[in-house]
């Protein structure tokens, strides 16, 4: 699938906004990426499944037997559309233990030493990432690798670099906001 084809259908699902936002890291930007409005939108959805297995299945880091993790709440409809187009097995990562039921951290079957790919929607500092990652760490899995919609270019890479995550990205900002609104004159 062809990068111009996403770009096209974030655009048209009017998932990229302009004006002044606050981020989730406390920074604000002049542009916002929407993932609930691609998340819930089945052609987007679709289209995101495609283009992560498609990287999946083109990358070097790799493997068959790997499994695919999304981090709570986010990531989960992207890791379970790209199961479903993979095939591949896949556990949710959630950002805090809960306090009932049977109070995992990770949800879903790991099994000591397995090797996993974290799937994200969005990655700014790229700190959820890195929190999934020492958490399924900590539950045994081997993590070198993160996979996002979105790299908003803001220091993600930097940041998974110094907890030995590699990042991959299916768009970057750059990519995203090229003849954006009022770029045009400029």
């Amino acid at each position: 699938m062809a990068n111009d084809e996403l770009i096209a259908a974030l655009r048209d699902a009017d998932a990229v906004k302009y004006g002044e936002f606050e981020l989730s890291h406390g920074g604000t930007s002049d542009y916002y990426v929407d993932k609930y409005v691609f998340e819930t939108n089945p052609e987007c959805l679709a289209l995101i499944g495609e283009a992560f297995a498609e990287t999946l299945a083109g990358a070097d880091w790799y493997a068959d037997d790997t499994t695919l993790a999304g981090v709570a709440l986010g990531a989960v409809p992207l890791v379970a559309v790209t199961s479903v187009e993979t095939g591949t097995p896949y556990v949710i990562a959630r950002k805090q233990q809960k306090e009932y039921g049977t109070a995992n951290l990770i949800e879903g079957d790991l099994t000591e030493g397995e090797e996993v790919v974290i799937l994200e929607d969005i990655a700014t500092t790229g700190q959820s990432a890195v929190d999934a990652a020492e958490a399924l760490r900590e539950a045994g899995a081997t993590v070198s690798r993160v996979l996002v919609v979105v790299d908003r270019e803001e220091g993600a890479a930097e940041n998974l670099a110094e907890h030995d995550l590699g990042l991959s990205s299916l768009v970057t900002a750059s990519e995203l906001l090229a003849d954006r609104p009022g770029d045009a004159a400029e």
